[in-house]
């Protein structure tokens, strides 16, 4: 087999296709930073020698000379009041009839849903004659009352296509026979103009063509019993729904037609990727979201996934405007209030909570919009140790929707299921024998070992199945993010070798001097910190070269600052990409970047597209531009070998204890999922615990595109649990049995003695202990250790006199059962407050109860929940220190 691979080049976006030029508006550039701009005028030769000398203003002048783009003006947001300053017009000046000989040809039949935007996946294409180009679009009946307003939109290949946002009114009449009017582009720009202006236009001859609609009818979106699942990442979320024949009464002919909706089948969204230079929708969105505007705190605007980062791009990456990444982590403490900036310097103050409801309401209008139904019911995966709290924060930040409780899978077990309805489908299991399984789910950010038993019976009406499922193990900071930022790290190792010495001599080996072969037993033997030693100090080194620790920069120059953030965002951007070609495909082995935007090709090269290169390079305490890439290839060897420590580490802490136990034969089945284990490595690495045969790690011979199968198996699995509970296929029996605590919790006596409260390797529900102190505490500290002693965080519980209310014990009781005995209760002498200390199986922390004796009278105080793993102790690779 021929080697095969591909270089980066840069594209960019706005083409011309006819003069093969881009094009920007005075809105793009205005949100560019100086820095961009100066790109621009050095990339598109638009001056000579005095690049340096033009202000910012001169640099926008300049390329709007040379390189300016026309921008349509269509009716894409709300104004009140505009529908019927559109319709006034219309009575008043809609004189002349145009023909159109028959050259524009519409839909046969339209659907149009209140509420509901339009756009190019609903294939409403338009042919048009040569007098009409992109424009606005009125709806009107027999009578010439207006009904909507649609936009014609011209794709990169040519095609006219309707639109309408869903903002824009619909309005429905007694008449019902309908007909478009399409005008031409001064007549377009005066009804936009009717519809924002508040004053009065000048009188005008609107000339119109008039096309009847055969089959036009307008619709309110109909409830549907379906469930929309969601699997909400760390770093990408998912959604799909199983639609049956019946989901809605009438289902959408035009999307039954195009294939945009399958019946009876599971159905998966798709979200818009803006990146590519002809936009494309795939089955994954990022969960990132961006502040747009935020100058009315009431109605902060929002971008989501790819417009998220796609605006966090557009703006230099070196813009103050807040981006969120890995808002799933926030599920401990999602009522905290972050501060929002947008591009223009606006501030406001916004609950977490909110920025998660904004997220989650996009993925469900993204599938309303999709499959044409309302939905009500939800099933939003989680991780197995925090579903109780996930379950508890979807529920209080979507009320309006009834979110699955009852029948929730978790991340692991959805997955799982799975295997057992291929078993059942193919009739491969032996009824009644009961099978042990691990999963491991490593996702962008997140990796889990969960385990399994299970039991199927072929039933008189159904297969009843039995599951008994553990959290074994996890670890929150390992992820695909994780792999990123050691790919981030050797390019800017490389880069900034380039950079000093006009070529590179470093390769892998230089940096990791242990044979591919041998790196396992090194881990073994002298722990992973040993493999990266040369490594993270070649690293530390290259900060002198490509500085990217922008946070350590905000006490210098604007200038500084934004250089610094760049070179970061800039580097995570084109690793993260380079890390999905080598991964997405085996028959990748090289990869080159190339800053020349022509079609230069190799037979074993793909070329794949990077927006503009920008690095600032630090020299003699100055900073120089760099637009050229660097001549360097990288290749899939080296960054197997840069990644092998770190995923044995992981698969090594996850299963040496069965290892070592001789417990791990006894599972007949392993299974790997999450899109970061389609790495070859993470197999290789098992093959050290199990034998190769045992692994579920199957890519299917077409998983090649941008959604990995494995991505999608948490959603596949949760659809088809229910789906086959809701047609009686199944009767399961799910019991999640507590956890295993991997954290220690103590807290010091007066003395300074330390006591342990809750032991680590003891199970969630069988965990508790307490303390003693004066009544007059205001402040007790619990600490909570890993396995190796380390404090991994200080709690503080803020001690109120006014919590306190008086209580028997038998209330006490009531509240709390066994994690507060009686007999602890009684030993209280008055003054003394005892905090007791427990876990419980649902909830990943511990809870903190005072109970106090006063008078000779027991006093109950505030309970308090504290996670084992808060938001603030994660690794954030985006906090500006790497």
């Amino acid at each position: 087999m021929g080697t095969y691979s591909y270089r980066l080049h840069l594209h960019k976006t706005g083409w011309d296709e006819a003069s093969n030029t881009v094009r920007y508006t005075r809105d793009e550039l205005s949100e560019m930073t100086t820095f961009q701009l100066r790109n621009i005028c050095y990339r598109e030769k638009l001056v000579k020698g005095l690049i340096n000398t033009l202000d910012r203003e001169e640099l926008i002048q300049t390329i709007l000379k040379f390189r300016s783009a026309e921008k349509s003006l269509l009716i894409k947001t709300f104004k009140k009041e505009g529908f019927e300053r559109v319709e006034s017009a219309l009575e008043k000046y809609l004189h002349t009839p145009l023909s159109d000989k028959g050259n524009i040809k519409i839909p046969a039949k339209m659907n149009l849903y209140i509420g509901l935007k339009i756009d190019k996946l609903d294939k409403y294409c338009v042919e048009v004659g040569s007098g009409i180009t992109e424009s606005n679009v009125l709806l009107v009946n027999d009578a010439l009352e207006l009904c909507a307003i649609l936009n014609l939109i011209k794709d990169k290949s040519g095609t006219y296509y309707l639109t309408m946002e869903k903002e824009i009114e619909i309005k429905r009449t007694g008449n019902r026979n309908y007909s478009f009017l399409f005008f031409r582009e001064q007549d377009s720009e005066y009804i936009y103009r009717a519809y924002y202006e508040d004053k009065p236009l000048p009188p005008a001859n609107l000339h119109y063509y008039k096309v009847p609609v055969a089959d036009l009818e307008i619709k309110d979106l109909e409830e549907t019993e379906a469930v929309l699942a969601i699997d909400f990442g760390t770093s990408n979320t998912t959604a799909g729904t199983y639609l049956d024949s019946g989901y809605v009464a009438s289902p959408c002919s035009n999307d039954l037609l195009n294939g945009r909706i399958q019946l009876n089948s599971i159905n998966f969204v798709a979200f818009p990727d803006t990146f590519p230079k002809e936009e494309e929708w795939i089955e994954i969105l990022p969960t990132v979201v961006s502040i747009t505007d935020c100058s009315d705190p009431d109605n902060i605007a929002y971008a989501f996934g790819y417009d998220a980062m796609k605006y966090m791009k557009k703006n230099g990456y070196s813009s103050h405007a807040t981006v969120f990444h890995g808002i799933k982590r926030w599920v401990s403490n999602y009522t905290k209030t972050e501060e929002a900036i947008d591009v223009q310097g606006n501030t406001a103050q916004v609950k977490r909570s909110e920025i998660l409801r904004a997220y989650l309401l996009y993925v469900i209008g993204m599938a309303e919009h999709q499959f044409k139904c309302r939905f009500k019911n939800l099933h939003i995966s989680s991780p197995v140790k925090l579903k109780t709290q996930f379950l508890e924060m979807f529920t209080e930040i979507l009320p309006e929707y009834r979110i699955e409780a009852e029948n929730a899978l978790d991340e692991g077990m959805a997955v799982l299921f799975n295997t057992i309805a291929n078993q059942i489908e193919k009739s491969s299991f032996i009824d009644g024998e009961a099978y042990k399984a691990l999963v491991i789910d490593c996702g962008g950010g997140t990796t889990d070992l969960s385990s399994c038993q299970f039991r199927i019976e072929d039933g008189h009406i159904s297969y009843k199945i039995d599951i008994h499922t553990n959290y074994e193990n996890g670890d929150t900071n390992f992820g695909g993010n994780n792999i990123t930022y050691r790919i981030l790290q050797f390019m800017k190792i490389v880069f900034a070798d380039y950079y000093r010495n006009g070529r590179s001599s470093i390769d892998i080996d230089n940096l990791i001097d242990i044979p591919g072969t041998d790196i396992f037993r090194h881990v073994d033997e002298f722990g992973i910190s040993s493999v990266y030693e040369t490594f993270e100090a070649s690293y530390h080194e290259a900060e002198k070269v490509i500085p990217t620790r922008f946070k350590a920069y905000e006490n210098k120059t604007l200038d500084e600052y934004q250089r610094v953030k760049n070179n970061f965002y800039f580097l995570w951007d084109i690793a993260e990409n380079m890390k999905k070609e080598f991964f997405r495909k085996t028959g990748i082995l090289r990869n080159r970047f190339y800053a020349e935007s022509g079609n230069r090709k190799e037979n074993d090269m793909k070329i794949t597209t990077v927006d503009r290169w920008f690095l600032s390079v630090r020299e003699n305490e100055r900073y120089r531009d760099v637009y050229e890439c660097p001549d360097v290839v990288f290749n899939i060897k080296e960054i197997n070998q840069l990644i092998k420590a770190d995923i044995y580490e992981i698969v090594r802490k996850f299963l040496e204890d069965f290892y070592q136990q001789g417990t791990l034969q006894e599972y007949s089945i392993i299974k790997l999922t999450g899109q970061s284990c389609r790495i070859d490595v993470f197999k290789e690495a098992l093959k050290e615990f199990v034998p190769g045969r045992s692994i579920e790690f199957r890519q299917k011979s077409e998983d090649t595109g941008k959604v990995p199968d494995l991505k999608l198996a948490c959603l596949r699995g949760a659809l088809r649990y229910l789906s086959a509970q809701k047609a009686g296929d199944i009767e399961a029996h799910i019991t999640n049995h507590a956890p295993i605590v991997p954290y220690s919790v103590t807290a010091f006596t007066h003395n300074q003695q330390e006591k342990m409260l809750i032991r680590n390797q003891e199970r969630l529900s069988q965990t508790r202990g307490f303390i003693s102190k004066p009544i007059g505490i205001a402040e007790m500290e619990f600490y909570l250790k890993e396995s190796e002693g380390n404090v991994r965080y200080k709690y503080v519980y803020m001690n109120y006199a006014e919590n306190y209310k008086p209580v028997l014990y038998e209330h006490i009781a009531e509240l709390y059962g066994r994690n507060i005995p009686q007999d602890d209760t009684d030993s209280i002498v008055n003054g003394e407050v005892k905090f007791f200390v427990f876990a419980d199986k649902d909830s990943w922390g511990f809870h903190v109860v005072p109970v106090a004796r006063r008078s000779e009278r027991l006093y109950l105080g505030k309970k308090q929940f504290f996670a084992f793993e808060n938001d603030l102790s994660e690794l954030d690779y985006f906090d500006g220190w790497k």
